[in-house]
């Protein structure tokens, strides 16, 4: 499938608002989009989804192996073209490889033959901005950097200034960005706010959208485009993990929002049915259901409502009697005993595991996991390897049940996050991704 990378020296350039106004321009010519996202991010996919109008899937060299990209990446079969966005700088990952890569975007752009397209932010440069673009353009013969955008622009005299040092430089420009304020979105501690909490997603998306139209040269990025040629072998799903059970109560809300899109895919694909509740709207899982899954999202800025919604707490705690639960991150911190904010105040949880976090001390934890399950989770067994994703601000006050898993970071330093497990209730900080070999 042809497609781009948009991608940048470092994060906050502007990928984001670009991709989104580029996925909304081509769409609006009448183009089928299939986005993706470099990379272990929950809400960036979302705001692609909503600007495409299809979902966009995470790409991850880290965590998933060659063959997983390969297979996902195809699911753009009926797309006219892919628009991916990279995350933080072209190049950069972790120090050692995963299941292949560094969790570049630089290796998804290397494996799907999508030639990648800089964002620089030129604002306090000029012909220097061309040294960058070099740079990144030669750093490795495997990935094609297409040209470059121009964001955050001054004035025409400063565009004439930055074009002249990429004409010399041999680096073509696909358009120049003026600053425009209007076209920025607000943030939290884990990133954009949600694209479901925007209250005027679809004008910010249009006006992206025209913007990118007025600037860039939408002809010049189609033709770009490329894709890596066949790979002569049918697809495998090698890494895909089993769905937790047939029928699967799926918490879904503002506080439980973070599900990778192609788990989700290949739970629906291997015959399984998804049934969504709402912990915020004091919903239970559903009574049909075998397993209940809470995945990660935003409890601590719900706490109040979580601590009070009983018919969730009620219907969770008999649920656990007869059936499975799984917690990942956020959900893990709802399944705990309590949850302490940011202003100190202790929410009562599920009470289903021991945990007790807290968010009035912040501590980032971020980073690649791969995890050898002690006991089995919902869709994997003892034993089972799994590669994952961990980030959050929570410190755990108090874990007094069995650890669930051992769990190594990118280098293979042993984390003190465990995830715990007390009868059929399981719960950890580690977002699953794939399998690992």
């Amino acid at each position: 499938m042809r497609g781009l990378m948009i991608s940048a020296p470092a994060s906050g350039t502007g990928k984001t608002t670009v991709t989104l106004g580029l996925i909304a321009a081509l769409r609006a010519r009448g183009l089928s989009v299939q986005p993706f996202k470099s990379g272990p991010d929950y809400i960036d996919p979302a705001f692609h989804s909503a600007a495409a109008g299809r979902p966009s899937l995470n790409l991850d060299g880290w965590a998933m192996p060659r063959a997983m990209v390969r297979a996902l990446a195809a699911t753009s079969g009926n797309a006219d073209i892919v628009v991916a966005e990279g995350s933080m700088g072209l190049f950069d990952g972790v120090a050692a490889p995963g299941a292949w890569g560094t969790g570049a975007s630089a290796d998804i752009a290397a494996l799907t033959g999508w030639p990648v397209v800089l964002v620089l932010d030129v604002g306090g440069q000029a012909q220097t901005a061309a040294a960058v673009a070099r740079g990144l353009a030669t750093f490795r013969p495997d990935v094609a950097v297409a040209g470059v955008v121009l964001n955050r622009v001054a004035s025409p005299r400063h565009e004439a200034l930055v074009r002249a040092g990429m004409e010399a430089a041999g680096i073509r420009v696909f358009g120049a960005l003026p600053r425009e304020p209007s076209l920025t979105l607000p943030e939290r501690h884990l990133g954009l706010v949600q694209a479901e909490e925007q209250s005027d997603l679809a004008g910010f998306l249009a006006s992206a959208g025209a913007f990118v139209a007025r600037h860039l040269d939408l002809d010049a990025l189609v033709a770009a485009a490329g894709a890596a040629p066949p790979v002569g072998h049918p697809v495998q799903v090698e890494g895909q993990t089993a769905p937790p059970g047939q029928r699967i109560a799926l918490a879904r809300d503002a506080a439980f929002s973070f599900v990778y899109p192609h788990l989700l895919a290949a739970w629906r694909a291997a015959g399984a049915e998804v049934l969504p509740f709402s912990p915020l709207a004091d919903e239970a899982p559903d009574a049909s259901a075998d397993v209940c899954w809470l995945p990660g999202g935003y409890p601590e800025l719900h706490a109040g409502r979580l601590a009070a919604a009983g018919r969730f707490h009620a219907g969770l705690t008999a649920f656990a009697q007869t059936r499975p639960v799984h917690g990942e991150c956020g959900g893990y911190m709802a399944l705990g005993q309590g949850l302490v904010d940011k202003d100190g105040t202790r929410h009562r949880m599920a009470g289903l595991l021991g945990l007790e976090t807290s968010f009035q001390k912040r501590k980032m934890h971020l980073g690649y996991r791969l995890a050898e399950l002690l006991a089995p989770i919902p869709g994997a067994e003892q034993g089972a390897r799994l590669r994952g994703h961990e980030f959050h601000y929570a410190t755990i006050l108090s874990q007094p049940d069995d650890p669930l898993a051992r769990v190594t970071d990118a280098t293979g330093t042993e984390i003190a996050e465990t995830g715990a497990r007390r009868g059929r209730v399981t719960g950890s900080f580690f977002h699953l991704i794939a399998r690992a070999a």
